[in-house]
Parts: C-alpha cells; sequence; structure tokens
C-alpha cells in the first residue's frame, strides 16, 4: 500500500499549513532509528507509553503481514509515523465485529516543529482518501479519551465517535471513518 508522492512542497518549520502532499512510505529497516527518537520525545511518550516497550513493538511488527508501517514525509522531511492494520488478526482488541477488509490506523507525529500546525488532520485525511480509493469499508482508530488532540484531529479527518472500550492497552476511544 505504498503510495510516494512526487515533487512535494517543502514547508519552513513554522509555516501553518495551507495544502501539503504526503508520502507514506513504507518504513524500511534504516527507519528505526529514526522512529526509536520520536518515541522518546515527550509529546509522544505522554500517549504512546514507555519508548523501549512501543519501540520493540514497532520493531516486532516489522515483518507482520496484517501490519503496515509507513514514514509519513512533505518533500524530503519525514516527521510522522503510521501504521494500518487488519484488526481481524487481533480478535481480542476490544474493537467489537467490524465489517470484513476493515482497516485499523494508528499515527503520530514525531517532529515536534509539526505540531500544532494542521498536520495530523491532514495527513490522516489523506491517508484515509488513499485507503477509500483502494475500497477499504471502513477504517478505525482508538486513541486515548484523554488524547483531546489526537481526537480533534481525527474528527476533522472524518472520524465519527463511537463509544468507550476496553483494549489491550487499556481504555480507548473508538472513532470510525466509513466512506
Amino acid at each position: 500500500m505504498s503510495d510516494v508522492a512526487g515533487d512535494e512542497p517543502k514547508m519552513a518549520p513554522t509555516a501553518n499549513i495551507v495544502s501539503c502532499e504526503y508520502s507514506f512510505r513504507p518504513m524500511a529497516a534504516a527507519d528505526l532509528p529514526l522512529v526509536c527518537g520520536w518515541l522518546e520525545a515527550p509529546h509522544v511518550r505522554e500517549w504512546w507509553g514507555d519508548p523501549q516497550q512501543q519501540f520493540a513493538l514497532v520493531r516486532g511488527d516489522f515483518d507482520e503481514p496484517a501490519m503496515e508501517q509507513f514514514i509519513v514525509a512533505i518533500g524530503d522531511r519525514p516527521f510522522a509515523y503510521l501504521q494500518c492494520y487488519d484488526p481481524a488478526a487481533w480478535p481480542n482488541n476490544g474493537f467489537g465485529d467490524q465489517p470484513a477488509g476493515t482497516r485499523g490506523m494508528d499515527q503520530f507525529i514525531g517532529d515536534p516543529a509539526m505540531i500544532g500546525r494542521g498536520h495530523g488532520a491532514a495527513l490522516i485525511r489523506n491517508f484515509l482518501e488513499r485507503l477509500t480509493r483502494g475500497g477499504t469499508p471502513r477504517v478505525v482508530t482508538d486513541p486515548d479519551p484523554a488524547n483531546a488532540r489526537a481526537i480533534r484531529a481525527y474528527e476533522k479527518a472524518g472520524f465519527e465517535k463511537v463509544g468507550l472500550v476496553d483494549t489491550p492497552d487499556g481504555p480507548a476511544l473508538l472513532m470510525v471513518h466509513d466512506p
């Protein structure tokens, strides 16, 4: 599910988002140090938890067939991590029954200079469009109920709140996007 855009505009670190082309390239082994550093950033650690534990999970999912991992970039500037997965591969996920072909997604912006500029909602919306073009019938996500910034970004991208669910990682807010 790789879709790498061509000549993409470069943004100054202080620019507010107006219009950007995001590339979603499959994560490679060479990206692991970058993702590890992002997981250690306080703004990521706050919601993703212990960096070493999360890095072990990200690295462990590297060869998981039900998981696709991407580095999100604008031009040649990588700034975010996104994972897209088949929730049916983890049946005790707390999401309940979902239509066949449903995909789950999680993401974070690793580069602190890119936070608060609208990139979260924009990159989620862009990725949803790509999934929709590919025929995905539903996309689910499960942010921490206290993570207002993530919830707002998902809502701006077109997700709707379904309700609180119990997941293996604790309580979460189930959100769905139906094209």
